[in-house]
């Protein structure tokens, strides 16, 4: 039996954590079933935003042809994988490197507790005072007959050819993203949708603009659809659905599972160590302790507490590492957190919703427009863009922001700045940006 004071199990925001420890002097393992590296950087964020950026290239040449560009840009997929490969095949041996040098064991294998201060990891017994579970997500379960049949998005990530046609189980993040990926590669894409508008989390308006931009694309979206079955015969995969009461069949070369993701924490024993769990994870307090078990702490997306994004992940494992090592004195604050579909055009937002800003019946102005006709659109063509900004007519204070094109990935981070340092609308609207540029539309929205 191998003894530390710490063990991390995961190498993504756990690694944060692992480094953290080690540099304190605490004799620290780190323990991964996959390659080293975390979901963001090998099986995520980053090699899907990378396609993202093949997708966009053939997009605007495509907006911009007979524009002063006279051959559409043909897209390769071998190719932009090979590129895609170039960023996430170095990832496991460098992290594993990194993690070595820092002074940390690295295990590879399923972590499972056997013991309240211990856990098997392949053969071995590894023992500790204190344990961190950074594990980060799987798909989730659907339930349904022949759901083994479906992909998920790690395998989409590998795939070196693309067939005529995929269909998508699930109309979130994943779905948009990859839809309007392979759709520019000559795919046709469908998406089914159990529920009456896909992107929920999202502002419903927008969505409106953008499911529209991506059946114009060629992709079709099916909605009030709930899947039941799959099976395969012959090489094409049929799904059997309901709709309105009415059995449906689609028949497609690939089928993706993009109905949202869990907790990979299933098969760990954490109800033998007393670590209480529910539907998003391992339920933790305001300290990234179990409410639990106070040996055991859990960040990213292990955890029942943020949004499972990279870069709330590795806050946690910020707080989490010092509460740790010091005991609990730093409480979690999220914040007013941007997020993205990276779908083309990209769709943002930080803050409230319209839906959101009427349940609670607050006093605010809500600014919408289509800005397809703005000169930040009209220079690169785009077919669709628009923005909703929600302001509080009491404070002057900007409770919300949405936006749909080109470059809203990056300004909706203006308004996550002003949202969270509580600037007034009118400050922000006095501000002088860089012109022309998406971010100079800023002034425009309040």
């Amino acid at each position: 039996m191998k003894k530390f004071d710490v063990i991390v199990i995961g190498t993504g925001c756990g690694s944060i954590i692992a480094k953290r420890c080690a540099c304190a002097g605490k004799k620290t393992a780190i323990i991964d079933s996959n390659p080293f590296g975390g979901t963001c950087a090998l099986r995520g964020c980053d090699p899907k935003k990378v396609l993202v950026g093949g997708a966009q290239v053939i997009a605007l040449n495509e907006q911009l042809h007979g524009r002063g560009i006279s051959k559409p840009a043909i897209g390769s997929w071998k190719d932009l994988m090979k590129f895609k490969e170039g960023f996430t095949e170095p990832v496991p041996g460098r992290k594993g490197e990194e993690l070595k040098n820092a002074g940390i064991a690295t295990f590879n294998g399923r972590a499972q507790f056997i013991s309240p201060n211990s856990l098997r990891v392949n053969e071995e017994v590894l023992q500790a005072e204190k344990f961190v579970i950074a594990n980060g997500a799987r798909p989730r379960k659907l339930s349904i007959p022949g759901e083994d049949l479906l992909i998920d998005s790690t395998q989409f990530l590998e795939l070196q050819h693309l067939p005529d046609d995929i269909l998508f189980v699930g109309g979130g993040y994943i779905a948009f993203e990859f839809a309007n990926i392979v759709a520019r590669f000559g795919v046709k894409a469908t998406v089914v949708h159990r529920g009456e508008s896909p992107l929920e989390n999202f502002d419903g308006d927008l969505v409106k603009m953008l499911v529209k931009a991506a059946e114009e694309q060629g992709i079709r979206i099916v909605l009030n659809t709930n899947v039941k079955s799959i099976t395969k015969e012959n090489h094409r995969f049929s799904i059997h659905a309901t709709q309105q009461g009415k059995e449906i069949t689609f028949t497609t070369s690939l089928a993706i599972h993009s109905a949202g993701r869990t907790a990979d924490i299933e098969d760990m024993n954490l109800e033998k160590i007393g670590v209480e769990t529910n539907k998003k994870g391992v339920a933790v307090n305001d300290y990234m302790q179990s409410v639990s078990n106070e040996y055991i702490y859990a960040c990213g997306d292990a955890n029942d507490k943020g949004f499972a994004l990279t870069p709330v992940a590795a806050k946690e494992a910020i707080i989490a590492s010092g509460n740790l090592l010091k005991g609990n004195h730093t409480k979690i604050n999220y914040g007013n957190v941007p997020s993205n579909v990276f779908s083309v055009p990209p769709l943002a937002k930080v803050g409230l919703t319209e839906k959101q800003a009427r349940k609670n019946h607050l006093n605010c102005t809500i600014n919408f427009k289509d800005t397809s006709q703005w000169y930040s659109s009209r220079r690169l063509n785009e077919p669709v863009s628009a923005f909703k900004v929600l302001i509080d007519n009491d404070t002057d204070q900007i409770l919300g922001a949405h936006l749909l094109g080109n470059h809203s990935e990056e300004t909706i981070n203006i308004f996550a700045l002003a949202i969270n340092n509580g600037m007034k609308a009118d400050d922000l609207k006095k501000t002088i940006f860089s012109y022309p540029t998406n971010a100079s539309n800023v002034v425009h929205m309040l």
